[in-house]
């Protein structure tokens, strides 16, 4: 493995594990992993964002990841687990507020990671008070594709249930030094 930690983003629609194999993953290769913003926004405020705090996600997300890659360099350790990305963030703007504005951002901040893997939504949604609805789960899958498709940068799709799911990423990531 390089000396230099690596980004790993993990994005999928609402409900596809991201948090918990990001955590997996983390406590696999004994690195810092960073939770999704979004989730303590609306957790300390008890609401969702409007359309114009949706920015103020989007750069808390990278100043929180780009706080675990600083400490995982002093760590040495090889990588930093990011649950979802700025990206995620503007596709979801679109999506629920019509704001397009995010996404040359978005963009530019998804060429940080050495890897995004892709959560598919084979998996069952669990509501939350955070969560749209079982329902957003195939459009926003598409948005997702259709936009890492046009950025063409390294993604690998991550499938299964349980230990096949994990193993999905983590043959992603090994995949990324050899």
């Amino acid at each position: 493995m390089s000396s230099q930690p690596k980004l790993i983003c993990l994005i999928g629609a609402e409900s596809t594990g991201k948090t918990t194999l990001a955590q997996a993953l983390a406590a696999h290769f004994n690195c810092p992993w960073v939770p999704e913003y979004l989730r303590e926004f609306c957790e300390s405020r008890r609401r969702t964002p409007t359309p114009s705090e949706q920015s103020l996600i989007l750069e808390t997300q990278v100043i929180h990841e780009s706080a675990a890659l600083a400490n995982a360099q002093i760590a040495t350790a090889p990588f930093v687990f990011c649950d979802t990305a700025p990206l995620l963030t503007a596709i979801y703007s679109e999506f629920v507020f019509g704001d397009q504005s995010l996404f040359p951002r978005a963009r530019h901040l998804q060429t940080r990671y050495a890897l995004t893997l892709v959560l598919q939504s084979d998996i069952a949604w669990v509501a939350d008070e955070q969560r749209e609805g079982a329902h957003v789960r195939q459009p926003i899958s598409a948005m997702i594709a259709n936009e890492l498709a046009a950025l063409n940068l390294p993604t690998a799709k991550v499938t299964g249930q349980g230990d096949a799911r994990f193993a999905s990423a983590l043959n992603a990531i090994v995949a990324l030094d050899e």
